[in-house]
């Protein structure tokens, strides 16, 4: 964090300092919310959540040395505080000073990036393209959330030029709260999908909340919209901002963002990106699976409308060797391959990485699949419709994981062309022991589910087990 009195962050969070002749003092290091990662100056936030309360650990976050306590309570602690009314809350507030401040100060320009998919992966390909040509804070993993996003935020120096800030939702009205932290200069919307459709009330649900990313940008801001998506091409007519397209459908003749001539293989996936004003350049992207391609094509069109060049726009897509930890990880090649995707899964996903799998398999494919999350009355048709596509694909060998999963498993069976190819196992170690016996050498396999579902896990087991197995 950038170097503040403790009187100036009580003023930005609406505190009070204790004691009160502590307000002079100047605090500048990290900000956490878990006592195991404070360093010695840094500032620890005390949230009080549903399963821990924060204020239990502060007396750890004054041994390891932090300076300042975010607390909704006094503590008998000798290290002075801020009592804030609601500890999150505050965090946002502090995260919105420190943003407005090195904006005020400097040329820090902000990039919000939301959608169903592809969050985390366009904002790593946009950490490793901005990174090139002018200092960048992103998150690391899926911090996009309330807690997440902010506490990226707060990351920013006034030698930062770039701030890259995943924005995830949960319900209605999250977006917009993230926006109003800080706004982006550049809002990116990705895709409308069913991730996370329960807390929206639907697919209607969740297109007006992932429009909460444009709605109130500047006529100066920039929204970057694909044009591949109805549901987000309809968002151009919400916004102030001037709109830049991306996706198989966009114009680069009308200064649009496309890829070509698009190939998928095991080694990731080649293509032509087509930029605005007619330059093209061939792109060897290592990260595995064509659907993310669009995301590729997103981040092409951020970085180019913040005026980096073509060269170093396609050297950054093509460092990214993968779109983040379990997502279309691969942890195994021979004997055979391990593809461990099982950190999020929504039906769009779901189907994305199975049409993948076929792809890249030169042997049998084997999908190893378990429960899609937070899908609300859909969810049962959704798994019905991946077990129907598992055999529309062909896709040699399913192993369906988990009683909320199950029917995933009873869609593939109810297809007279499949005898035996669908298996369910209860538990992961039930699932371990039946791919043991199934697995043989050639094999492609996918690990495909919601974080929920902990699959993840069973394919980092899977690739351990299997990685330079002769």
């Amino acid at each position: 964090m950038i170097p503040l009195t403790i009187d100036q962050i009580a003023r930005a969070v609406g505190g009070e300092v204790r004691p009160a002749g502590a307000g002079a003092v100047l605090v500048g290091g990290a900000v956490e919310t878990d006592s195991r990662e404070i360093a010695p100056g840094g500032v620890f936030v005390a949230r009080v959540g549903e399963a821990m309360d924060g204020h239990d650990f502060a007396p750890a976050a004054r041994e390891r040395g932090a300076a300042l306590l975010l607390v909704e309570r006094p503590l008998d602690l000798d290290v002075p505080q801020v009592v804030v009314a609601d500890a999150t809350a505050a965090l946002a507030a502090l995260a919105k000073e420190v943003v407005a401040r090195v904006r005020s100060a400097g040329r820090l320009r902000v990039i919000g990036v939301t959608g169903s998919n592809g969050k985390t992966t366009t904002k790593n390909l946009l950490r490793e393209i901005l990174g090139r040509v002018g200092q960048t804070v992103a998150a690391h993993a899926s911090f996009n959330n309330e807690v997440g996003a902010p506490m990226t935020m707060l990351r920013v120096t006034h030698s930062t030029e770039f701030l890259v800030v995943e924005m995830g939702a949960s319900g209605p009205g999250a977006i917009a709260r993230l926006v109003t932290i800080a706004r982006p200069d550049v809002g990116v919307v990705l895709k409308v999908g069913l991730a996370h459709a329960g807390g929206f009330g639907g697919i209607e649900g969740t297109t007006k909340a992932k429009s909460e990313m444009v709605v109130d940008l500047l006529e100066t801001d920039v929204a970057v919209l694909n044009r591949d998506d109805p549901r987000v091409a309809g968002m151009a007519e919400l916004t102030r901002a001037r709109v830049v397209w991306f996706g198989l459908a966009a114009d680069p003749a009308a200064g649009g963002t496309s890829a070509d001539d698009i190939e998928a293989s095991a080694a990731g996936t080649a293509f032509e990106l087509l930029l605005p004003g007619g330059v093209r350049r061939q792109v060897a992207f290592r990260v595995l699976g064509e659907h993310h391609v669009s995301n590729a094509m997103a981040a092409a069109a951020v970085a180019t409308t913040l005026g980096v060049d073509a060269d170093t726009v396609v050297a950054g897509l093509e460092a990214v060797v993968r779109a983040e930890r379990w997502r279309m990880e691969i942890l195994a090649t021979e004997p055979l391959t391990i593809v461990n995707d099982a950190y999020n899964a929504s039906p769009d996903s779901m189907a994305a990485a199975l049409k993948t799998l076929v792809q890249i398999a030169p042997g049998r494919s084997v999908a190893v699949l378990g429960a899609m999350s937070e899908l609300g009355e859909s969810a049962g048709d959704e798994h019905d419709r991946v077990g129907l596509l598992v055999v529309r694909l062909n896709v040699g060998q399913l192993v369906v994981v988990g009683q909320d999963a199950k029917r995933i498993h009873l869609a593939a069976t109810a297809q007279g062309s499949w005898d035996g190819e669908s298996l369910f196992a209860a538990t992961q170690e039930e699932a371990e022991q039946l791919l043991e016996q199934l697995l043989r050498p050639g094999d492609t396999v996918l690990v495909k589910s919601s974080n929920s579902a902990g699959l993840r896990h069973l394919g980092d087991r899977l690739g351990a087990r299997w990685a330079g197995r002769a």
